[in-house]
Formats: C-alpha cells, structure tokens, sequence
C-alpha cells in the first residue's frame, strides 16, 4: 500500500492493491477539482444547451443564443458570464454585437458525447 498518504495508512482496508490502484486512477485532487468544476458548468441544462450550440454552430451572438435554446437574454448573458469566467467561452466583438465561441478544447468530446444521443429527446433550457 505504497500509495496511501501517511494521514490514511493506519486506516484497514480490504483489498490494499485495489485501494493503490484507486488512488493513482483517482491521481492529482487539483486535477480532480478542475473537471469536477467543468461537470459542474455542464450540469445546469441552460449552460449545456448553449455549449451544445455553440459547439455545433459555431460563434453565436446572445439573441441567436436565446432563440436557439429558448432562454431569455438575460439568462444567456448570465450563463455566458460564467462560462466566460470559467474559460470555457470567448466573446468576439464584431461593432455592436459580440459572438460567442467554444473555446476549451477539453469538453468538445463531452459535448460530442452528449450530441452523439440526438436521437434521444433534444436538450433544451426549458427542459
């Protein structure tokens, strides 16, 4: 049980090899905490429907967003806001209008993934 930290080695296991490789799969907790945060922005229907969007159709302005995903702008400009200070999304100033676009490379198999089940009920905001 080389792996387990000093604070958990006192502890009885059952299966100490299991628990080794558990913890290398496990691997770094910051690692962890960072993806548990992307699941967390892809969690809310709202959010996801907007990267899903995004992801498909390419840069999108937050009224085509609204009317895409049934939201309201406020609610797009909310939800993009997060996503924005997440690094997920980039706003793209073109005059008056600013076009959003999928900028983190880590979720477009997760939203591959998830867009992959079109033939399933279509993800809305409105449910």
């Amino acid at each position: 049980m080389h792996l387990v930290p000093a604070d958990r080695a006192g502890h009885r296991t059952i299966d100490g090899h299991r628990v080794c490789e558990a913890i290398a799969a496990i691997g770094d907790t910051g690692h962890v905490r960072t993806w548990a945060e992307r699941f967390s922005l892809l969690a809310d229907p709202g959010r996801l429907a907007l990267l899903l969007a995004l992801h498909r159709a390419g840069p999108l302005a937050v009224t085509d967003l609204a009317v895409a995903t049934g939201m309201r702008d406020p609610a797009v400009s909310q939800a993009l806001r997060l996503l924005r200070t997440a690094g997920v999304v980039e706003g793209d100033k073109d005059g008056r209008v600013v076009r959003y676009r999928l900028v983190d490379d880590s979720v477009r198999p997760l939203l591959d993934e998830c867009a992959a089940g079109e033939h399933q009920e279509p993800i809305t905001a409105t449910g």
